[in-house]
């Protein structure tokens, strides 16, 4: 049987706030996406004491479209969480 070699996983390249939001998670955040009466989603990182900071629209969808995050798809506020692949991109070093 020949042997194939298999293709190198390519590495992320993720913003500083992308890897803020996956360390946050990690660290038991929770990311929630939050829409209004016209449909506009807001997402906030909710602290488990209770603290909250803005995430900018663009960092939450980029995640979601790279499949490090994923949620319940619940309405008006959807709850996020990382998925297999996210943990490992939160703690993976910045490439250079």
């Amino acid at each position: 049987m020949k042997a194939t070699a298999q293709r190198p996983t390519p590495r992320l390249q993720l913003t500083e706030a992308q890897r803020r939001v996956l360390q946050a998670l990690a660290e038991g955040w929770r990311l929630k996406a939050h829409r209004d009466v016209e449909g506009r989603k807001q997402f906030r990182l909710h602290a488990p004491e209770g603290e909250e900071r803005p995430v900018a629209w663009r960092v939450a969808e980029a995640l979601a479209e790279q499949g490090l995050i994923d949620s319940n798809k619940k309405f008006p506020a959807a709850t996020f969480w990382l998925t297999e692949g996210g943990p490992a991109a939160a703690n993976a070093p910045p490439r250079p």
